[in-house]
């Protein structure tokens, strides 16, 4: 997949112009227990204090140590009333299916960026069940704006493919009006020493997915 400089930064540039008119961004983080869906919103959470924004973060949601579906929400702006997502300007998913549970709050101009690594629920084993092969066509009944990304090979190139978090954070942040430094100060913030030299690299390995 292709997408332009040019291209991209229309998008930046629609969502700096909400910001600018006090017009509140909403995000809901997808996953499965295990994935780091916890650190994706505090990174970002904590990128847009950085910022400068309001911030308000939902609790995670989901059976996060079972291998369950986890959600968490972040709606940030320059002032921000309640945490609770019910129409999404963005639904980043750690998931391939994981997008698909959440079409109710999917708007027609939603941005919809999922990591292609799937993870195979018990109930695909079932008579009757069987995992999506058509996830991409399936949104792109919802939004035209729908990115696949193998978050997946971008951590392992690496060194710690759990780095996928990170890696899709990379990438979704260039959709965004909020500075390199802030999303950095932000994972030396939240991350791990331990870990931090390889999240920092994954980050920009998935921020530079975008002029590929």
């Amino acid at each position: 997949m292709r997408i332009t400089e040019n291209k991209i930064n229309k998008y930046k540039d629609k969502y700096e112009a909400l910001l600018k008119k006090e017009e509140t961004i909403s995000v809901l983080f997808a996953g499965v227990g295990g994935q780091g869906i916890l650190m994706a919103t505090a990174i970002m959470a904590k990128a847009c204090l950085f910022e400068g924004f309001d911030v308000k973060v939902s609790e995670i949601h989901g059976m996060a140590q079972r291998g369950g579906s986890v959600v968490g929400s972040i709606r940030f702006g320059k002032k921000v009333f309640s945490p609770t997502v019910d129409s999404a300007d963005f639904v980043v998913s750690l998931e391939e299916v994981e997008p698909l549970r959440y079409i109710d709050i999917f708007k027609e101009d939603s941005i919809l960026i999922y990591n292609t690594y799937r993870i195979y629920p018990s109930s695909v084993y079932g008579d009757g069940y069987s995992y999506p092969e058509n996830v991409r066509q399936l949104l792109l009944k919802f939004s035209e704006n729908v990115f696949p990304i193998d978050a997946y090979k971008v951590a392992k190139q690496h060194g710690k493919s759990k780095a996928m978090n990170t890696a899709l954070l990379g990438f979704f942040s260039n959709f965004l009006p909020i500075s390199a430094d802030s999303w950095e100060e932000a994972i030396k913030d939240i991350v791990s020493p331990a870990v931090l030299e390889i999240n920092l690299n994954t980050f920009k390995a998935g921020k530079s997915i975008i002029y590929q």
